[in-house]
Formats: C-alpha cells, sequence, structure tokens
C-alpha cells in the first residue's frame, strides 16, 4: 500500500499556507484523496491508495498560480510532496 502525505510553505510570508485544497488522483482521474492543509500548512493523511501514476492538485491562493498540477509515480511505502509557493515562484521535491 501506498500513503501520501504533503505541505504547503509560503515563501513569500514565510509561514504554512493554511486552507489550501489538495487533490490526489488516479491516473484514470478518480480520487484516491483529498484535503485542505491546517494552521501547519499540513494534509497529514491525504490518501491511502495503490503503487502507480498518479495526479497532486494544489489550488494555492497565489494571484498567479490558480492549480499547481504535479504528476508523479507512486511505489509502496510512503511519499510527502510538498509545495513552496509566492506570489510568482513555485517549487517542489520528494521530501521523507
Amino acid at each position: 500500500m501506498t500513503t501520501v502525505s504533503t505541505h504547503v510553505l509560503d515563501t513569500e510570508r514565510g509561514a504554512p499556507a493554511a486552507g489550501v485544497a489538495v487533490e490526489l488522483l488516479r491516473a484514470d482521474g478518480t480520487i484516491a484523496g483529498q484535503g485542505v492543509t491546517d494552521d501547519d500548512g499540513r494534509v497529514r493523511d491525504l490518501a491511502e491508495t495503490e503503487p502507480g501514476t498518479h495526479r497532486i492538485v494544489f489550488h494555492p491562493a497565489s494571484p498567479f498560480f490558480r492549480r499547481v498540477e504535479l504528476e508523479i509515480e507512486l511505489g509502496d511505502g510512503h511519499y510527502h510532496v510538498p509545495l513552496l509557493v509566492s506570489s510568482y515562484a513555485c517549487a517542489t521535491y520528494r521530501g521523507s
């Protein structure tokens, strides 16, 4: 089984981004999990799913980025996929 968590950091403010909607979609487009970041900018248990190709979609409150979508390949185990976002830049990495 595969589990996924995430967090969103507002690098412009230097603080967690609370209230960001996040979805994890399977390759066929069905929702594997969804949530909203807490006051610490985290969705600790976004999804429990099967290995394979997924898309993680963030909806940050940015004047430029309305939707940030990543296609990721998940194997067995736990994956943490954070998003760093500001008004006009974003980055991500595979966390631990």
